[in-house]
This record gives C-alpha cells, structure tokens and sequence, in this order.
C-alpha cells in the first residue's frame, strides 16, 4: 500500500531548530535572508507563518522520474533524515522553466536521467547524503520542488562536488530559479 502524501512546511523567522549558515541565489530571484529554518511535517502542525520571512510548502509524494530498480537501489543506500551525526543541511528550492513542462513525461524522463544522470549521480552520494524531495508545483508555491539533504559536517566538499556536477548537466539548463540555503542543527 502507498503511504499517504505528506505535507511539509518550511518556515524561515528569527530562531528554530535548523540555524541558516548561508542563502545564496543561484539563479533567478533570491528569498529574504533569516536566521533559522523550522521543518514541520503534517497539515494539522503548521503553525502560523505571519512573522516568518518566508515560507515554502511541498508534498513528499510519488517518484516521477525514477524506475523500479533506480528506487530500490535508492532505497538500499539511502539513510534516514534526523540522523545525529548529520547536523549540516541545505535546503534547494527549485523552479523549472516552462519549456521543461511543455515536454512530455519520457522527455523530461531522457534529459533527467539518460542524459544527466540525476539518479546515478545522487545514488554515488548515498549514503552519507540523505535527501527528501517536495514537489510544490501544484500547490501554487514559487518553486516547483523542494530538497532537503543532510549530511555530516564533514560531508560538505562531497555535497558540494555532487552539486556542482549535477549543475552542470543539460537539466539545469532548464532550471530558472535556485536558491541554496545551508544550516546547522541548533
């Protein structure tokens, strides 16, 4: 039985359990800078985000882009978010151009992975990485997706080249707006 979708929120204001070590605009317009990021899991938790700096909001739902035996072996290698010796993250929040939506389902399928390697590249990462993708497009949000990885603090320079990597592929070129922010568990 598929697990029901689950409801995420990001929220940035002046304290939380995630403090903002950077924000960095990749590409496209920024988010205003703040000093601490709270994750909240489930529609009935989310507080009131009028005092927050901003707030993004995604569904962890079915995999759209991955086979059968790219998510088991996702699955094999990937290790849980909350793990104690992963205190650094960064949350991406992507938007995608409309020319990427404008392709069809196997279109987006051969640029995402047959020609770069989204997958083959993150499962390389695994399993000092652990991420969790938020689609947001559908919920009128600013960003189509949502990512949200942590690591160890001593797994930033890996991190950093997978990210570089993936930047780099034909993918991105379909990517308009990127922001990158990094944290560290309070």
């Amino acid at each position: 039985m598929t697990p029901a979708p689950l409801f995420v929120r990001f929220v940035a204001s002046d304290d939380g359990p995630w403090s903002v070590v950077s924000n960095r605009t990749v590409t496209g317009p920024g988010l205003p800078d703040a000093a601490a990021v709270t994750v909240i899991e489930g529609r009935d938790s989310v507080p009131d985000a009028t005092d927050a700096a901003w707030s993004l909001s995604g569904v962890v739902s079915n995999e759209r882009y991955v086979t059968r035996a790219e998510r088991a072996a996702l699955e094999a290698r990937q290790q849980p978010l909350g793990r104690a010796d992963a205190t650094a993250a960064a949350l991406i929040p992507i938007r995608k151009s409309p020319r990427w939506w404008q392709l069809t389902q196997d279109e987006r399928r051969d640029i995402f992975e047959e020609r770069s390697h989204h997958v083959r590249i993150g499962v390389g990462a695994l399993p000092a990485v652990a991420r969790r993708l938020h689609h947001s497009r559908d919920l009128g949000e600013p960003f189509d997706f949502l990512t949200w990885f942590e690591f160890a603090p001593s797994q930033v320079e890996e991190f950093d080249e997978v990210l570089a990597v993936l930047r780099a592929s034909e993918e991105w070129t379909y990517v308009e707006r990127e922001v990158e922010i990094r944290l560290t568990r309070s």
